[in-house]
């Protein structure tokens, strides 16, 4: 299992804390010190579409100007604005055998095997 996410987000914590609680192994990949490649936006993408990655609720996005915000109308001006700004990737997310969870439900995560 693989969480991706930023370490000072709250939503991040509240899984990360409920996968070392539940005994859920995980590798934690912080996207904004370590980066998202395109590949791997690219795979979440054909996996779930860009739509879903695309935090449009945060801060992030509601700090952009409104032509950097109607740009994104594809998967790849969304990668392109993604890896720009991280935290514009909705999080976490958790890779799970290939499954793509996004946002944290403790009640999906407990459905995990």
């Amino acid at each position: 299992m693989k969480l991706y996410g930023i370490s000072n987000c709250d939503t991040v914590k509240k899984a990360r804390s409920w996968l070392s609680e539940h005994g859920k192994a995980h590798e934690f990949h912080d996207f904004k010190k370590q980066g998202v490649s395109t590949e791997l936006l690219s795979q979440w993408i054909n996996q779930i579409g860009w739509e879903v990655l695309v935090n449009k609720q945060g801060t992030t996005w509601r700090k952009l100007d409104s032509d950097s915000q109607a740009g994104v109308v594809d998967a790849a001006s969304a990668i392109a604005l993604m890896q720009a700004h991280p935290s514009l990737i909705k999080r976490p997310v958790l890779d799970h055998g290939g499954k793509l969870l996004v946002g944290f439900k403790p009640e999906i995560y407990a459905a995990l095997s």
